[in-house]
């Protein structure tokens, strides 16, 4: 009976110790697969997005006005979106300002990059605009290499020569401040022109 009895006790320790053997395993391995994910996750997260997550061709985008009306309209021959800083470039843009009250200003170059939530349109290579005579207006003409759209507030700057034709006068400088909605601009360094009044 004795020897039943240490058998048994055998059969016991060997069962616990195989049972604490295999619940180390698997907690082991539990551990193991958690420190993976958690290395994988981190490692996903740092890993800058720089590169474009999705492209349309052919595309026109209005924006709208606080009031439900539209404020501009970007045209293009392709728009990529860039998620790591939300910016988006666009080849071709056509940026035409809606307005009842105002001459439509439309603004064109060879490629734009829009960013800060559409605030900021830098527009690059032959940039050109164009804004139609009005009853108080004369036809306006800009061209420059470099123009910073700011199309909430109806303002357009660069630093770069720029060469601004209104009515029959024709303007030149470096630096360029406008404001649409006032139809005021400003040169800001190196100025020549040949002013032409205005026909009446």
């Amino acid at each position: 009976m004795s020897n039943h009895s240490g058998e048994r006790a055998a059969q016991r320790i060997r069962l616990i110790v195989t049972v604490v053997v295999l619940a180390a395993l698997a907690l082991a391995s539990f551990w193991v697969l958690q420190v993976m994910h958690r290395n994988i996750d981190d490692s996903l997260a740092a890993r800058p997005r720089t590169k474009p997550d999705y492209y349309v061709e052919k595309f026109s985008y209005v924006k709208m006005a606080e009031t439900g009306l539209p404020r501009y309209d970007i045209t293009g021959a392709r728009m990529v979106h860039f998620p790591a800083d939300d910016s988006f470039e666009v080849t071709l843009p056509v940026i035409t300002t809606l307005s009842e009250e105002k001459a439509p200003m439309t603004l064109r170059s060879q490629r734009a990059r829009i960013e800060d939530d559409n605030t900021k349109i830098h527009m690059y290579g032959d940039v050109n605009g164009n804004r139609a005579a009005t009853a108080t207006s004369e036809n306006m003409h800009l061209k420059t290499e470099y123009l910073l759209l700011l199309p909430d507030d109806d303002i357009a700057k660069t630093d770069k020569p720029v060469e601004i034709t209104l009515g029959a006068s024709i303007m030149t400088g470096t630096g360029m401040i406008a404001n649409n909605a006032t139809q005021e601009f400003q040169l800001l360094h190196n100025v020549r022109g040949t002013y032409q009044p205005r026909a009446r």
